[in-house]
């Protein structure tokens, strides 16, 4: 109830600022656990895929976004909240691992998880290489990944800038990918090599210049999702 209340009053406006061409959603399966492995360009691509997409998507967020105090704080934390975003706080000693066990738990329960596998945004609009958390959780849980590519989000809120503006966007969901066929690999390589195979399709659906390396979390960064 709560996740459709924030959709049906978030979704019209972003619709008509965003006006997005959608692609692919007949690719995201309607139930059980999925992951929707996106690139990830700008603060509003947590709000940007589960707008569009059929069925709700939970993604981490800061812990900061849901311990906010007076009115301000009391109305950020009730939009994540009815987003159904997971709160994780990314400076934390263990944050990798409490991030994959709250996803894992996401998933067990039959729901949607969003990840992005850079691990943080992209400030050069470069598609780095992927972290492999999003092949551990497709090889525990056993679930697919649908990979998701996203066009003209930082147009829409750039790296630094307050708020989103209007611009055109573009959500492509690609065909799902499963992890069984890397199930026999010794477990390090089964997770490289999925999570290339993620990266590979990423970039088909975006067209985006790669980059043959991590990308690194900045010291401070003030975006709503937590990469793992």
């Amino acid at each position: 109830m709560a996740y459709r209340a924030g959709h049906l009053a978030v979704a019209p406006l972003a619709m008509l600022l965003w006006r997005p061409t959608v692609t692919g959603r007949e690719n995201v399966p309607r139930e059980g656990g999925v992951i929707l492995a996106s690139n990830h360009l700008s603060f509003i691509d947590s709000f940007a895929i589960p707008i569009v997409a059929p069925r709700p998507v939970s993604f981490l967020a800061k812990s900061d976004y849901f311990t906010g105090t007076g009115l301000g704080g009391a109305v950020r934390r009730g939009f994540f909240e009815a987003i159904e975003s997971i709160p994780v706080d990314r400076h934390s000693s263990r944050a990798a691992q409490e991030s994959l066990d709250a996803a894992l738990e996401v998933l067990r329960a039959g729901r949607a998880f969003g990840i992005y596998p850079e691990g943080t945004r992209s400030r050069d609009g470069r598609l780095y290489k992927g972290r492999a958390g999003v092949a551990w959780l497709a090889l525990t849980a056993g679930v697919p990944v649908v990979p998701v590519g996203l066009v003209g989000t930082d147009r829409v809120q750039p790296v630094g800038s307050s708020f989103p503006r209007p611009a055109t966007v573009r959500v492509s969901f690609g065909t799902p990918i499963r992890p069984e066929p890397y199930a026999d690999e010794p477990a390090g390589k089964a997770r490289r090599l999925l999570t290339d195979e993620v990266m590979d399709a990423i970039a088909g659906l975006t067209g985006q210049e790669r980059a043959d390396t991590h990308n690194e979390l900045p010291p401070e960064s003030s975006g709503a999702a937590v990469g793992i």
